[in-house]
């Protein structure tokens, strides 16, 4: 799954411990996800999407393999 959490992460001035606190992951699972190594479980998606004021599809997009 491609995202834009790393280009929204610095737009608002996050570091990737900063965000991991604000929603509730490790740094770990923020940096994997960044790297599309890890999609991140729905509810983690809703609170990222809430964070940036944006739909979950402006910030993921599916890509059928």
């Amino acid at each position: 799954m491609k995202n834009r959490l790393k280009v929204l992460r610095a737009e608002n001035g996050y570091t990737q411990e900063d965000l991991a606190d604000i929603i509730g992951v490790s740094r770990q699972t923020i940096n994997a996800i960044e790297k599309e190594k890890f999609d991140p479980s729905l509810p983690t998606a809703f609170r990222i999407s809430k964070l940036f004021k944006q739909p979950i599809e402006a910030i993921f997009q599916f890509e059928d393999n």
